[in-house]
C-alpha cells in the first residue's frame, strides 16, 4: 500500500502549474522550430518567430508564456493500492494546489475563472475550481496529467454526431476554417471518436496531453487506422493554407492527436478541440517517495532567433494620429506602435454599453476619441515590470460592440488577435477605422513594449479593468485596413491556392 502525502500532492500540483506557465514542452518547441524553418509565408514566419522568441524569454524570465494562464484540467489515475494521508476530498486538495500556484508572489498567474457563469460571473480570484477527471486503476502509484488551457482555444471546440459511414476527415476539413484564428495556430488538434457525446469530448481533451510525434509517424508510416487518420487529417488541414495566426501559410497544425472508444452502432460521435501556440501540459507520477520535481528548462532547446525591424516596418505615433495617416496603412503591413492606448475586454465593453444606453458620462480617464483600444487582460506585474505578460485576446468576442464603439465613442482603431466578422469589417470600412493584430502566444514579448500601465476604470473587474498603456515599438500587423480589406481572408485564400498549385504540379 502506497501512502500519498497530501502536502506532496498539493505542492506537486502547484509546482507543475508554475512550471508549465513559463515552459513549453520540448517537443512543442522542436515542432514549432521545424515549422518556422519550413515556412514560406513571410507573415506566418514572422508570427512563428515571435512565438519562439517569446517562448525562450518566458523560460528565461520564468514569467507566463501567455497572459491567459488557463483553466486547470487534471486527469488523475489513482492506483488501487494507493491511499491518501487525509480525508480531505480530492477536489479540495487539487484546488489548494491551484490556489498556491496562481497566487504565487514571484510569478502570479492570471485568475480567469468566474463563478455564477450564467449570472453575475464573479471572478473567484484564485482560478479555482479545477476540472478533474478521476479513474481508479491497477497499481500503487498516482498518475497525474495536468493542463492549463486558455479560453481562446477552448472556445473553438467543436462536436458532431456523424452517421456511421460519414467521413471524419471531410468533417474536420470543413470545420477547421470555421474555428478562425482565435485558437492561435499553429498548434495541435485533439480529436475524440466514439463513446458518447461527453466521452468524445473528454477523449479529445485527453489526447492533447500526448507528445508531438507527427514527424516520426510520417517517417515510419501508419501501422493502424488511427495513425492513417492522423496523417490524412494533418495533411488535409495544412493544405487549407490557414497558417500561423490565420495569416496564410504552410503550417496550421503541428500534429493531430486521436483517442477513440467503442460506441453505439447507430452513432459516430466526433469531438475536436484545438490546443494553441501557448500549449501547457505536463505528466508526472507520485509514488509516495515525495513531491514531483521538474527539471529547469535548458535554453539550448530553443532556436536562436532574432526578431529584426525590417525596412518595410513603419514606426507610428498614436497620440494625435489622424484618419488620413491610418488610411495610408496597407493590409499585412507591420507597424511599431508608440504612444497611449486604452484596453478593454468583454466585461468593460458591456459596462460601456450600459453607460451609453443610460446617457451617463464615461469614467474619468476614459476618452476613446481618436484612440486605439487593445483587447487584453494582463497578468499582474512583478518587480520592476510595468505590466505582466499582456498578449491579445480573441477579437471576435468584441464584434457585437464594435459598431457602438466606432459610432459613439470616437474610437478609431482596435488591437487584438484573430479575424473579425463580416459586419465588423463593414463597420470598420464605414468609419474609416482600422484593426491591428498582435501575435497570440507572444504575451511576454509584447509586454516588454509596455513602458507604463495604470488602471483608469472598472478596477473591480480585475484583469478585465480598463488600463491605460504607454507603449514603445509594440509590434502589430494591419489586419483590416480602412478600406475593409482583411488579411485573414486574403492570406489563407492566397496560400491555399499556392499549395493546390504545388500539389497539382507534383
Amino acid at each position: 500500500m502506497t501512502t500519498i502525502n497530501s502536502k506532496d500532492f498539493i505542492n506537486s500540483i502547484a509546482d507543475s502549474l508554475q512550471y508549465i506557465s513559463y515552459t513549453h514542452p520540448r517537443d512543442f518547441v522542436q515542432a514549432m522550430t521545424r515549422a518556422y524553418e519550413n515556412e514560406k509565408s513571410p507573415a506566418a514566419k514572422d508570427a512563428m518567430a515571435q512565438i519562439l522568441i517569446n517562448s525562450r524569454m518566458a523560460a528565461m524570465g520564468q514569467r507566463p508564456i501567455c497572459q491567459d494562464t488557463g483553466i486547470v484540467t487534471v486527469f488523475l489515475r489513482i492506483g488501487m493500492e494507493c491511499r491518501f494521508d487525509t480525508f480531505i476530498p480530492i477536489q479540495e486538495l487539487v484546488d489548494e494546489g491551484v490556489r498556491l500556484a496562481y497566487n504565487n508572489a514571484k510569478n502570479p498567474l492570471r485568475a480567469s475563472v468566474v463563478a455564477d457563469p450564467a449570472g453575475k460571473r464573479i471572478n473567484t480570484k484564485d482560478n479555482t475550481p479545477a476540472v478533474i477527471y478521476t479513474e481508479l486503476v491497477a497499481g500503487s502509484a498516482l498518475d497525474i496529467r495536468i493542463a492549463a488551457k486558455g479560453g481562446g482555444s477552448e472556445n473553438k471546440s467543436r462536436f458532431v454526431t456523424l452517421n456511421p459511414n460519414d467521413s471524419i476527415v471531410d468533417w474536420v476539413v470543413k470545420t477547421a476554417p470555421t474555428m478562425g484564428a482565435g485558437w492561435c495556430p499553429p498548434g495541435i488538434l485533439g480529436i475524440g471518436i466514439g463513446g458518447t457525446v461527453d466521452k468524445a469530448m473528454v477523449l479529445a481533451k485527453e489526447s492533447l496531453m500526448e507528445p508531438i510525434n507527427m514527424q516520426e509517424l510520417q517517417e515510419k508510416g501508419p501501422e493502424n487506422s488511427i495513425e492513417a487518420l492522423r496523417l490524412e487529417i494533418y495533411e488535409r488541414v495544412n493544405e487549407l493554407g490557414i497558417g500561423a495566426q490565420g495569416l496564410g501559410g504552410l503550417t496550421t497544425v503541428l500534429d493531430v492527436k486521436i483517442f477513440d472508444c467503442p460506441t453505439h452502432a447507430a452513432s459516430l460521435p466526433v469531438a475536436m478541440i484545438p490546443n494553441c501556440a501557448a500549449t501547457r501540459h505536463i505528466h508526472f507520477i507520485l509514488d509516495g517517495s515525495g513531491p514531483a520535481h521538474f527539471a529547469p528548462p535548458r535554453l539550448e532547446d530553443w532556436p536562436k532567433i532574432e526578431w529584426e525591424v525590417g525596412e518595410s516596418v513603419k514606426r507610428v505615433q498614436l497620440d494625435g494620429i489622424s484618419k488620413e495617416e491610418i488610411a495610408s496603412w496597407k493590409p499585412g503591413e507591420t507597424l511599431l506602435l508608440n504612444g497611449t492606448i486604452l484596453t478593454g475586454r468583454d466585461a468593460a465593453h458591456r459596462r460601456i454599453q450600459s453607460l451609453l444606453e443610460k446617457g451617463d458620462k464615461m469614467p474619468d480617464g476614459v476618452d476613446f476619441k481618436g484612440k486605439f483600444i487593445y483587447y487584453v487582460g494582463p497578468v499582474d506585474p512583478v518587480n520592476d515590470e510595468a505590466v505582466g505578460p499582456a498578449g491579445p485576446t480573441t477579437s471576435t468576442r468584441m464584434d457585437k460592440y464594435t459598431d457602438m464603439m466606432l459610432d459613439q465613442t470616437g474610437l478609431i482603431g482596435m488591437i487584438g488577435k484573430s479575424e473579425r466578422g463580416d459586419d465588423t469589417i463593414q463597420s470598420i470600412k464605414e468609419h474609416k477605422a482600422v484593426y491591428l493584430m498582435a501575435v497570440g502566444g507572444a504575451a511576454y514579448l509584447v509586454s516588454k513594449a509596455i513602458k507604463k500601465a495604470r488602471v483608469v476604470a472598472f478596477k473591480d473587474l480585475g484583469m478585465e479593468a480598463i488600463y491605460e498603456f504607454e507603449v514603445e515599438d509594440m509590434p502589430v500587423t494591419v489586419a483590416v485596413d480602412s478600406k475593409g480589406e482583411s488579411v485573414h481572408k486574403t492570406g489563407p485564400a492566397l496560400w491555399s491556392q499556392k499549395i493546390r498549385d504545388y500539389l497539382d504540379r507534383s
